[in-house]
This record gives C-alpha cells, structure tokens and sequence, in this order.
C-alpha cells in the first residue's frame, strides 16, 4: 500500500468495547485510518456507499442484519471494497459462507494484533488472508472428505510448477516471496500467476484463492 494513501477502515461490530479496542488498535498505525464505526450490518452497509472505505473490517453475528449479508450487500453495491471478516467463529460453515458472500478474509478474534493487522494490510493490497491454523485446518478436513476430486480434469491442466505456485499464493505470499521460495525470477512467476487465472478462468487472486478451496485444488501436508 502507498504510504502516502492511507487504508481507510470501517469497523462493523455490534460490541462498542470491540470497537473502541479496534479502533485504538488500527488508529496506532501510521497507514491505518478508522473512518467510520457500525453497530449492525444495515448500518454497515449504509456507511460505506457513504464513506467508501478500503476495507471494512466486518463482525459476522450482529443485529438487524448479520455480517454475511451485509458482506454480500456490500460487494454487490462496490465491489472494489474489500471486506476482512473478524469473528470469533472457527468453523468451515462460516468460514466457507464468508467467502462465498465475498469476503478476502477470515481473522479469529482471539487472533494476535498483529495477525489482524497483517490480515487488513493484505486484503487492502487486493489479495487474500486466511487465518493459517483455521485455513491448513478447512483444507485438510475439504480434502479428507473426497470433494477434492469433483474436478479433477481441471486438475490435471495446471502443470507441477503451477501447483507449486498456485499453493504458495492461497498461504498469501506475495509474487516476490513466491519467486524467493521457488528460486525463480519474478517475471517467471507473474507468468505462472497469468496462466493460472487463464487455464481456470479467473480474473484475480481473491477469485484464484475461492476457486482452490471450493475444488480442492491445494494439496496441504501436515
């Protein structure tokens, strides 16, 4: 993200203790700017067609409407927002309901502050964050259960180094870092990215990330 242009946040939470901690959390951060505060998913909605925040940092269990549907709500109305879940939920059932209704992260709440942080920095730059434990976790269980091989034709177009890279990109490494692990030059791996979101129809990260979980495309060991 550009120093000079700060992430602009939008907290939505039914608890004002939440929301202050969060606010005096995030407000520390010299790229970090709170602009607004929700106390339900309607209001959520409403403040940010007003204030067209970067990302709003979205509760799932609030009154008058719930953080899932004011997620889809959102997306809907702009979808350049982004929307980082923060909930204290831990199971795959919100999990996989918050990206299908859009959402480009999953943060506990008992999570460190600093994963939080991390979790918005990313979701700001366009990309995606899932809780490690939560994600390493879902993926296993998605796989155990056999869904995995529902697409195995689509499977099968992705060579092994596109794999290599495809599960380097849903555990949030960033091109550079992706290049750095693989000992490959970034220009190689934009191309592996670019083939990628072409061979399965994608148009972004967030889009690539989904489509992994949904169809077990990630092998995840240990």
């Amino acid at each position: 993200m550009d120093g000079l242009t700060p992430i602009r946040v939008l907290l939505a939470d039914d608890h004002a203790i939440m929301r202050h901690g969060l606010r005096a959390l995030l407000g520390a951060q010299p790229d970090i700017q709170v602009v607004g505060e929700a106390g339900d998913g309607a209001e959520a909605v409403r403040l940010t067609n007003e204030l067209h925040p970067t990302v709003v940092v979205m509760d799932i269990a609030m009154p008058t409407m719930d953080g899932l549907a004011a997620t889809r709500a959102i997306k809907h109305d702009l979808p350049e927002v982004q929307v980082l879940t923060l909930t204290m939920h831990e199971n795959d059932e919100y999990f996989f309901q918050a990206l299908q209704a859009g959402a480009s992260g999953y943060v506990l709440k008992q999570a460190a502050a600093s994963d939080l942080i991390t979790a918005l920095r990313a979701v700001a730059r366009g990309e995606v964050f899932l809780y490690p434990s939560l994600a390493k976790k879902l993926l296993s269980d998605y796989l155990r259960h056999g869904q995995a091989r529902e697409d195995q034709d689509t499977r099968d177009q992705l060579t092994a180094r596109e794999h290599e890279v495809l599960a380097l990109i849903t555990e949030g490494l960033s091109n550079r870092e992706i290049a750095e692990r693989l000992v490959l030059s970034r220009s190689t791996v934009q191309t592996h990215y670019y083939h990628i979101l072409e061979k399965l129809g994608l148009q972004s990260r967030v889009e690539l990330v989904k489509y992994a979980i949904r169809h077990g495309l990630i092998d995840q060991e240990g």
